[in-house]
């Protein structure tokens, strides 16, 4: 991605988790901006654009997903999203508390880039995320 600030979509109903992410930014030093959704509703609706929302302009080139959400939870936002012919080519992350073996099959099937269980320390956590930051760097994108 040549090191270019591209747009990252962080799907979590948990605030905490969600400070954690921009606190683990922050530390890392990472620039992309982040927007926020609290399920794959309101996910949908910023990804289109729809419901009042106001459009993520450029489209996000990752997303980082919790599974366990209301309304709409990880796993149906994947299915949905890979329905999209606009975009089912955005990458996707899973960031989660899962370690579910049945959640990790079912989001391999909707091809996520990775799957990660949310590490319990802030520490660990922050690491994760800065691996995350390598990866999505040194990954190139149409």
């Amino acid at each position: 991605m040549n090191n270019k600030l591209y747009n990252i979509l962080l799907v979590d109903d948990d605030q905490v988790d969600v400070m954690n992410v921009q606190r683990a930014f922050k530390k890392n030093n990472i620039q992309n901006p982040l927007h926020v959704a609290n399920n794959g509703m309101d996910a949908f609706d910023l990804l289109r654009g729809t419901e009042g929302r106001q459009k993520i302009i450029p489209t996000p080139r990752l997303i980082l997903l919790d599974i366990n959400m209301p309304r709409m939870n990880g796993i149906e936002f994947l299915r949905e999203l890979r329905k999209d012919p606009v975009l089912r080519f955005i990458s996707v992350i899973i960031m989660t508390t899962s370690n579910d073996d049945k959640d990790k099959f079912e989001a391999y099937n909707l091809n996520v880039a990775g799957y990660i269980v949310k590490p319990v320390s802030f520490e660990k956590f922050v690491n994760a995320v800065s691996v995350l930051n390598t990866y999505w760097q040194l990954c190139e994108m149409p």
